[in-house]
């Protein structure tokens, strides 16, 4: 843990690289996602100093993007991941705020001690692990929170239910796939497997990597509804954000918006 803790801000930069090239194998159009989102922020938010919160933001790629575009930003990172979280800090600690909390339970948000409501919550690639139920409420506490007006952006893949659109969902499969084609016709350097196995393998790195084993994050992964484009959809309006629906899409990548 104090390897960790003790990590310079350039070594944890090569890591977070590392994972950013990882990423773009199943996402080739995260940086396109990035900065729709970004967009979103800047012009749904009013202000060019807003508070957001970034929702299983990992080691703070997203809130780093939205930093560079809005310095005066106040981006409070949320994860419950030993080892992104570490990284984080490390990296973008001066810029950023990062709180360990687990969405999987209540009062993660009150816990922030936030001392006004939010303008925005934003999230990329991480709510598809949630369980359903969890899900449901963590959007129910996060309505509750954000003030009138405010904005929610998820960008991730989220496919249509196949029982209902099968043909929607093997179109929403198709294109980024043959857009992954297209951009990296010479395949990947590194798999998301393959990048844990090397946090596992570092010496600073691994004590935060068995913790992240004892957590069981990975335990719901691809194992629920939460993948559902419906599942989000219905959930945010029963939270009682007023409106939903997808700013930017291509294929089943898409950036869904909701406004409180």
């Amino acid at each position: 843990m104090n390897g960790v803790r003790a990590m310079d801000s350039a070594t944890a930069a090569r890591w977070i690289e590392r994972w950013d090239r990882q990423q773009e194998a199943g996402m080739p159009d995260r940086e396109e996602r990035f900065t729709a989102l970004i967009d979103a922020v800047e012009a749904g938010t009013g202000r060019g100093d807003p508070l957001v919160l970034d929702i299983g933001c990992g080691p703070g790629s997203l809130g780093a993007r939205l930093m560079e575009r809005l310095p005066e930003a106040r981006v409070v990172g949320i994860d419950a991941d030993p080892v992104t979280l570490a990284l984080g800090r490390a990296a973008h600690g001066d810029a950023m705020t990062f709180v360990t909390a687990d969405l999987r339970g209540p009062g993660w948000l009150t816990a922030l001690g936030l001392d006004r409501q939010p303008d925005a919550a934003v999230s990329t690639t991480a709510l598809h692990w949630l369980p359903e139920h969890a899900l449901r409420d963590m959007y129910a506490e996060l309505a509750a929170m954000l003030r009138p007006g405010g904005l929610f952006l998820n960008g991730d893949h989220l496919r249509e239910d196949e029982a209902q659109a099968p043909a929607l969902a093997r179109l929403g499969r198709a294109l980024p796939e043959l857009e992954d084609r297209r951009r990296f016709p010479d395949g990947h350097g590194e798999s998301w497997q393959g990048w844990w196995e090397a946090v596992a393998a570092d010496e600073s790195l691994a004590p935060l990597a068995a913790e992240r084993t004892r957590l069981r994050f990975d335990a719901h992964h691809g194992s629920s509804r939460s993948a559902l484009l419906r599942t989000h959809v219905d959930a945010l309006r029963a939270a009682g954000f007023a409106e939903v629906g997808t700013l930017w899409q291509r294929g089943d990548s898409r950036l869904l918006a909701a406004v409180r």
